[in-house]
């Protein structure tokens, strides 16, 4: 957002009227629901959360030299009398959120690509965002800003010169996908994948396929899906209507363009690059040469490390088709032994067990060196892989205080599990005892 709306038009957008403030005051610079960083030129919406309502910090946020605040009727009543700045009423501060991200969002007049799948949503969108860059002013969703939440505020963190908006929607129920894509708007809806993700809330993989399915489902008459080719769970949700591009083997983006270079090999990163090809090229961009990509946290970076070690740090989350993926990567590319530290894969129901046994009999069968697991699902992944190079941890600050002793020079070390065991410890740890070699980042 910027000063293109005057507070009565911020008012209006958000659903709300104004209690306080100027009408014809120019608009705010920046939107937060934290008041903590409600500096100047920041418009503060104060959610109601499950531990505590943002509207009882309005009055903070407007000390510290907000623009202003949106808030309940509630709180508004409470400000009317004393605010030095803008108070706009609402009957529902999320409503508003979104309704003046959907406003914003039509302000801009860009073209909006939104990607959601089970598995590497997020290095999609990185990718995208890489092969933009060349050719498009590009905005794209930062850290796990990929919410109810955290799309609108992407939305509304986007400059007013954008050309092309890159969102990434998650979900874990039914009508999530389907109001983010009503706030979006997208042009281009990428669907990467369909996997047993979320199956504790869903139930099926069905129901996530319909889940994810929303998003094509709010499509405009002029859109452009992406979707897997040969994905028999998303074909029920095709609509003939739109044009649907599929990618991957049997699509009709089947493979990457010679002319392109990206600075990965895995198979599972170049299929999300397929699925990026395919949306910048429903935009008109057609991309060349050396695509820059910069790899979100905790999601796949690689690190080089004192005595060869290589560290694979992609601890932000993990299901059965995302460990399936990065262990194939850790067998195609190690150079030495392949070490696994593997957490639990939460929310999978109640097969959660043989998930975590079939992840073990994967490990063995790509021929992983050492298994580490950490936590009490994961352990079941060890009776799969048998042997002695097996190390079954606790907790995550265990694995951290013994993963030095176990890892030799020479070592890949895959880190990864889902977010709620904490592995990121375990890469802290392995980079103290092994700081990183000169030029070691990726």
């Amino acid at each position: 957002m910027n000063e293109r709306w005057d507070a009565a038009a911020v008012a209006g957008h958000a659903g709300g009227r104004l209690v306080t403030g100027d009408p014809a005051l120019a608009g705010p610079s920046s939107v937060t629901i934290d008041s903590r960083d409600a500096a100047p030129g920041a418009l503060f919406v104060g959610l109601a959360g499950s531990q505590q309502d943002g509207g009882a910090f309005a009055g903070d946020a407007l000390a510290a030299g907000a623009w202003g605040v949106i808030v309940g009727e509630g709180h508004a009543a409470e400000l009317a009398a004393t605010a030095d700045g803008v108070v706009v009423a609402v009957d529902d501060p999320l409503r508003a959120l979104a309704d003046l991200a959907r406003a914003w969002r039509r302000e801009l007049g860009c073209a909006v690509i939104a990607i959601t799948g089970s598995t590497g949503k997020t290095s999609t969108k990185d990718i995208i965002a890489g092969m933009l860059a060349p050719s498009r002013r590009t905005a794209a969703t930062v850290e796990n800003f990929n919410t109810e939440i955290g799309v609108p505020l992407t939305i509304l963190a986007a400059p007013d010169d954008t050309e092309v908006l890159v969102v990434e929607m998650a979900m874990r129920g039914e009508g999530q996908i389907a109001e983010l894509t009503r706030i979006a708007e997208p042009d281009v809806g990428v669907i990467v994948n369909v996997g047993p993700v979320h199956l504790e809330l869903l139930g099926t993989v069905e129901a996530i396929a319909a889940a994810k399915a929303e998003l094509v489902a709010g499509l405009g008459p002029d859109a452009v899906a992406v979707m897997p080719a040969n994905s028999p769970l998303l074909e029920p949700h095709v609509r003939g209507d739109i044009r649907t591009i599929r990618f991957g083997p049997g699509g009709e983006l089947e493979r990457l363009p010679e002319s392109i270079e990206l600075p990965f090999a895995s198979a599972h990163m170049r299929l999300n690059a397929l699925a990026a090809l395919a949306a910048v090229r429903a935009l008109g961009v057609e991309p060349s040469g050396v695509v820059e990509v910069k790899l979100s946290k905790l999601r796949g970076q690689r690190l080089l490390l004192e005595n060869n070690v290589v560290v694979i740090n992609d601890c932000y989350n993990a299901n059965p088709m995302s460990m399936r993926a990065a262990l194939d990567d850790l067998a195609d590319s190690a150079a030495g032994r392949k070490v696994a530290v593997l957490g639990d894969m939460r929310e999978l129901g109640p097969d959660q067990r043989r998930f975590h046994a079939e992840l073990g009999a994967h490990v063995r069968e790509v021929g992983v060196d050492v298994l580490v697991t950490v936590g009490e699902l994961a352990r079941d992944a060890g009776p799969p892989f048998g042997g002695e190079n097996l190390h079954s941890m606790e907790s995550a600050r265990q694995a951290a205080e013994q993963i030095a002793s176990i890892v030799e020079p020479g070592d890949t070390v895959l880190i990864k599990g889902s977010r709620g065991i904490g592995l990121e410890v375990v890469a802290a740890a392995l980079c103290e005892a092994l700081p990183p070699a000169a030029g070691g980042g990726s």
